[in-house]
């Protein structure tokens, strides 16, 4: 999906003000072709925002839908590319909006009511540089193998607490100024997550709704894409600026040093033998875990293009 190429942005173009008063939160959508859910996440910011005025800018990235029409009507600021990518987008994003704390927002995202104010109040602290929601995984019409998968995903130590990302994170301007641009990755949010350590990020009051996959073939599809987006970041070494990281990857992903991002499964391993051993009645739901990581490792490897892996069931 992402290429070295910087697009151009056909227009940049203000919508209906989605608040009155200067803007205290800016929200960074980056949406390809997802005019079927995106009505619903712009929808759910109004009430999301609690006491914020939201600066909502919608980066449509070379889609052939109705994308950017569906964003202008809910009043928010809508910029064009011509190139499908994501990496673009964010930077695109950034260029056009204009306040701190900054939160980028995955199109498919729904957040519960008062979620973003919740999150700027936590960077607002100064206690931490980059800040998410609690994750909640929408099962209903999944099959019982991803419903299995989110079981045994949800108890992992690395999303039960501090995790930063899965498409919404917020960031602060000393956050933001960790790095220089967006890089050509597939995982920002990964690449965000580990440019802090363990203190200097954090969870917020508020939840964020994942539309779970509804059957096994997307599933994979979701965790290929994972599985490739970490091998990249392990490849590229891509941190602050551009330039390695410093970070060697346990359990939860702490910045401790090291010099690449690696991956690393023993902190997951031992997280699944634990759960089996003290929750017995999971022990199936660890099992289809371990199975579709593993499947979706091999895809990844065996992949020989950048194609965008995307769930199409929930769309």
């Amino acid at each position: 999906m992402t290429t070295s190429t910087e697009p151009t942005a056909h227009a940049v173009e203000d919508g209906p003000a989605p608040a009155v008063g200067t803007p205290t939160l800016s929200v960074v959508v980056p949406a390809h072709d997802e005019a079927r859910v995106l009505r619903r996440t712009l929808a759910a910011l109004a009430a999301a925002a609690g006491p914020e005025t939201l600066e909502v800018v919608v980066v449509a990235n070379g889609c052939t839908d109705g994308t950017a029409d569906v964003a202008r009507a809910a009043g928010a600021r809508v910029v064009e590319l011509g190139q499908a990518s994501k990496a673009a987008a964010l930077r695109a994003g950034d260029e056009a909006a204009t306040v701190f704390p900054r939160v980028y927002l995955d199109a498919d995202i729904v957040l519960t009511p008062g979620t973003l104010g919740h999150l700027a109040e936590r960077l607002r602290r100064g206690d931490v540089h980059a800040a998410s929601p609690r994750i909640r995984f929408d099962l209903r019409g999944s099959t019982w193998p991803v419903r299995s998968f989110y079981r045994a995903y949800a108890e992992l130590p690395y999303v039960r607490s501090g995790l930063v990302g899965l498409g919404v994170y917020g960031l602060s301007a000393a956050g933001r100024s960790r790095f220089e641009r967006f890089p050509d990755l597939t995982s920002d949010d990964l690449f965000v997550q580990r440019l802090f350590a363990e203190h200097e990020r954090g969870t917020s009051d508020g939840e964020f709704v994942v539309a779970a996959p509804r059957d096994l073939r997307n599933l994979l599809k979701v965790r290929t894409r994972t599985a490739s987006g970490n091998a990249e970041l392990s490849r590229t070494g891509h941190g602050a600026g551009g330039r390695p990281a410093t970070l060697d990857e346990g359990a939860g992903g702490n910045a401790t040093g090291g010099t690449s991002f690696e991956r690393s499964t023993s902190g997951t391993t031992s997280a699944l033998a634990k759960l089996a051993v003290t929750r017995p009645r999971l022990l199936p739901s660890a099992a289809v875990y371990a199975a579709v990581t593993t499947a979706s490792r091999i895809s990844a490897r065996r992949r020989q293009n950048t194609a965008w892996q995307r769930d199409t069931s929930t769309r």
